[in-house]
């Protein structure tokens, strides 16, 4: 009996070791699907007037549609001029500006033709204990606070969606072989992933 339990407990492992990613993975994405559809999620009445229902998936294709309009209208149709005279007038307005701005960068890092996450780079936080930490190199030079000979690296947490910037000098980072998303994977994974490379 208790061989039994042992290998019903081993193959619950096994089968968690898979169940797991796969299911965390798809509930991720179900969630963020979820999130989009419903921005654009569309109420149609039922024949009794205390019911409604939606057609799943129709908010999504409105948003991600509607997304795709703008970028396309932006890109193709508007002068740039027009589409910097609507940038400045954002930046205008007080507060607003400052979450504008900020996660107009934030998306910029990861798409556009200004990507910041694209230098995997190993930064020296502690030298005499040989402590580094991988991250990104986000600005090559900060001249523009005075210290020229200062960069900065932002470094995401593992298993969790933020992280931390530090400014260091120039001499205390070192450029690592690794692609920008194989980077990011190691630290997400919380450093797991280096075993699987070398595997």
């Amino acid at each position: 009996m208790q061989k039994i339990l042992k290998s019903l407990l081993n193959y619950f492992m096994r089968g968690l070791l898979f169940v797991a990613p796969v299911g965390f993975t798809l509930l991720l994405l179900y969630s963020a699907f979820d999130f989009v559809d419903s921005l654009g999620r569309i109420r149609f009445a039922a024949d009794s007037q205390s019911q409604e229902y939606v057609i799943p998936g129709l908010g999504f294709l409105i948003v991600v549609g509607g997304t795709a309009f703008i970028g396309f209208v932006f890109t193709r149709l508007l002068p740039s001029t027009i589409q910097n005279w609507i940038e400045n007038a954002i930046k205008n307005l007080p507060i607003i500006k400052i979450f504008y701005s900020a996660f107009k960068d934030l998306i910029s890092a990861f798409v556009g033709d200004k990507k910041k996450f694209k230098h995997p780079v190993l930064v020296t936080l502690n030298k005499e204990n040989s402590v580094n930490k991988l991250g990104f190199l986000t600005q090559e030079s900060l001249e523009q606070i005075g210290e020229a000979d200062m960069v900065s690296v932002y470094c995401p947490h593992s298993y969790a969606i933020s992280g931390d910037m530090f400014i260091v000098p120039k001499t205390s980072i070192k450029m690592v072989n690794l692609s920008s998303a194989e980077a990011m994977k190691v630290i997400v994974s919380g450093g797991v992933s280096f075993s699987e490379k070398a595997s």
